[in-house]
């Protein structure tokens, strides 16, 4: 689907909170993201929301390379290029192999993944796709995590399907991230 932004970006905010952050997604990505151009600078304290879900995302207690695939596997079922050009250039900022990311699609029966990853993919996919779980699902997530590594699975994944929300309703698309790294 070819995105056509709905709002225009605003590339000179009056906020200094919203200049600030221009200045760092430039330093810490290479470029002011759409997304701030377009939702921050209108209003600010959405910047506030990002920052947050970003420090949770942080802390959770999973590993960076499943924690990356949850985003992967949520925004490529809701197709948002956005969030998938983010979150692979966050990758392949993190030294992460792309191969697992290129075979998400077949998670169930690729031997890259471990059982403990199959388990919270097919959990994120029924999440995604369907908001609820069978249970069935949810008792094999929990033969792989604890209750509070379950809760930051399902965080990672409500978070990512807000931003894809917002970027698919607003019409933002890749930003060339991945071309950036």
């Amino acid at each position: 689907m070819e995105h056509q932004l709905r709002l225009q970006p605003i590339e000179q905010p009056k906020s200094l909170y919203v200049r600030l952050g221009y200045w760092y997604l430039k330093k810490m990505i290479g470029k002011v993201i759409t997304p701030a151009k377009v939702v921050y600078a209108r209003v600010p304290k959405l910047m506030k929301v990002a920052s947050l879900f970003y420090k949770i995302s942080e802390e959770a207690t999973l590993k960076d390379d499943l924690k990356i695939m949850i985003h992967v596997m949520v925004s490529e079922l809701d197709n948002c290029t956005f969030c998938l050009d983010i979150a692979q250039a966050y990758a392949m900022r993190k030294g992460n192999s792309m191969k697992k990311l290129g075979e998400l699609q077949n998670f169930e029966t690729s031997e890259l993944f471990s059982p403990a990853e199959r388990a919270c993919l097919a959990y994120v996919k029924e999440v995604t796709l369907h908001k609820q779980v069978p249970d069935a699902v949810f008792q094999d997530l929990q033969q792989h995590f604890s209750d509070d590594k379950i809760v930051y699975i399902t965080f990672l994944c409500a978070s990512e399907i807000y931003y894809n929300t917002m970027n698919l309703a607003l019409g933002i698309g890749s930003d060339g991230l991945c071309a950036i790294q």
